[in-house]
């Protein structure tokens, strides 16, 4: 299992290192601030469970998750109690308050062990479950958007969708002719309800139509820069972690 701890105090680190030690668990890396927490996601594999203190050196670790998108489950470590509502609306497996006691990190690590097994299994259910039905049962996708226009409702059908974004918490979709409309779903609302075949969610901001793509140039940190045709408003990046997941989508 691959475990990472962020905790600006070294002695709690190490400390933190040892107890999970005694529960079996190899600790692979040791961070210390926000900003050095983000260089490491932005440019790692990331890891199957995360001990995250909430103050550290340079900030609040939610600070990260404005940076970068973590899937990874997480067990919180604080001295304060105040952020606990904030934490549990991440990927929170436990909150946990220092100095850390032993069995209550041993009911989190197991809370962690049975939520992966669950999920492990309610995967491989799911895959029988299409492998009986197989083709007989077809998801229905959106074809088309009705804009309101000022007094005019206007009709968007997919094949004229370059991209949706999302700016100033609004969310728009831009047409191949150039144009942009507001819409009354946001991006991850529209990602129930679009063809996964034809769009794929590039970053937190973009969900990009695979026909828009006019071309894909490398980034920094290994990241992929998307042009599209008839959109120059701002870069389109595809970040590190996203990337193997978007070269499939393309193949």
């Amino acid at each position: 299992m691959n475990v990472i701890i962020i905790e600006d105090e070294k002695p709690s680190a190490r400390r933190l290192q040892r107890m999970l030690a005694e529960c079996d668990i190899n600790v692979t890396t040791m961070l210390h601030s926000v900003s050095e927490a983000i260089d490491w996601f932005l440019n790692n594999e990331h890891p199957d469970l995360i001990m995250l203190d909430i103050q550290l050196s340079d900030g609040l670790s939610f600070e990260i998750f404005e940076e970068v998108e973590i899937k990874s489950p997480i067990i919180f470590t604080t001295a304060y109690d105040d952020y606990a509502l904030k934490a549990f609306k991440l990927n929170s497996i436990d909150y946990l308050l220092k100095p850390i006691d032993e069995e209550e990190l041993i009911h989190a690590i197991k809370q962690y062990k049975n939520k992966t097994t669950n999920s492990k299994l309610d995967a491989l259910n799911i895959e029988h479950l299409k492998k009986l039905l197989g083709n007989s049962v077809e998801k229905s996708y959106k074809k088309r958007f009705t804009i309101k226009v000022g007094q005019h409702l206007k009709i968007i059908n997919q094949d004229a969708i370059a991209c949706f974004y999302s700016l100033d918490k609004a969310t728009y979709i831009h047409t191949i002719d150039n144009r942009s409309y507001l819409i009354d779903y946001n991006l991850e609302q529209l990602m129930e309800k679009i063809n996964p075949n034809l769009f794929y969610r590039v970053s937190r901001k973009f969900i990009i139509c695979i026909d828009a793509i006019k071309d894909i140039v490398s980034y920094t940190n290994s990241r992929l820069e998307i042009k599209l045709h008839n959109y120059n408003d701002e870069q389109i990046i595809v970040s590190r972690e996203k990337v193997k997941d978007f070269k499939q989508w393309i193949s």
